[in-house]
């Protein structure tokens, strides 16, 4: 989700009619360079955690373990969602309970562009523990799920205009998938946006709405058909094991040893 562009003045303006616009990749160490790096007196980086890779890819970034993809959607992409207390070094969990109380504010409103403004040019993971202790006993996955995300933030980055700040904030699911993700631009000199391109904004934004409700809607389809899998590898278990211990009773029987 887009929480917000502002402008190096400090006015509102929107990026997303850029979206054409291409931007070379900035700062750090990608993945697929840091995969080949072979530091002196180490032969590879086969052992390096996940966090060492996110943070040699982006310097400065902000690492959290936590199960932020259990926050609501609806919650989520509200503008009074405080997104911006994922960028600090220690992470109040508090947040995943967060509840609007109120009205949710305009893109314009005062208060959000100040939030905003305080996120620019910082990133954030956040983690969730059980992926954590998967990602330490499995160094594939973790290069998966690094190249993933590196992949992710930077087409989401290529879409601004050259010289704009960008921040973003990406939380993992339990399996490895973007489950939330929140990006943000400033800076630049770039004009507002036109009428058209107001409503080319709006328009877009509602579809961008759609598909991730779509991809929510396809995750808990997902995850409700391998617990029902499970339930049906118990089952099956189960009954062979009756099964078994039926036919050890009737052998027996025929054998005279239970009568």
């Amino acid at each position: 989700m887009d929480f917000g562009v502002t402008g190096k003045s400090g006015g509102y303006y929107l990026a997303e009619q850029y979206r054409k616009n291409a931007a070379g990749k900035s700062g750090g160490v990608s993945f697929a360079e840091l995969a080949a790096a072979k530091p002196a007196g180490q032969s590879d980086v086969s052992g390096i955690s996940f966090k060492d890779m996110w943070q040699a890819r982006f310097p400065g970034a902000y690492y959290h373990t936590a199960d932020a993809y259990k926050i609501p959607q609806g919650a989520w992409q509200r503008y009074d969602f405080p997104h911006e207390k994922f960028f600090s070094d220690e992470l109040d969990e508090s947040i995943i309970d967060w509840k609007p109380t109120g009205v949710e504010p305009k893109l314009t409103d005062a208060s959000v562009q100040s939030r905003i403004d305080s996120t620019l040019g910082k990133k954030a993971i956040v983690v969730p523990p059980a992926l954590e202790e998967k990602m330490k006993n499995d160094t594939d996955l973790a290069q998966q799920i690094m190249a993933k995300v590196e992949s992710f933030i930077m087409n989401d980055q290529a879409t601004l205009p050259p010289g704009r700040i960008y921040s973003c904030v990406v939380v993992l699911d339990e399996n490895g998938e973007i489950a939330h993700a929140a990006g943000s631009s400033g800076g630049g000199n770039i004009s507002g946006p036109t009428e058209e391109e107001l409503r080319q904004f709006e328009a877009e934004q509602a579809a961008k709405k759609k598909r991730r409700e779509e991809y929510a809607r396809l995750n808990e389809e997902s995850a409700l058909k391998r617990k029902l899998m499970e339930q049906e590898t118990d089952a099956r278990y189960y009954q062979t094991s009756i099964t078994k211990k039926a036919v050890s009773i009737v052998a027996y029987e025929a054998a005279g040893i239970l009568k």
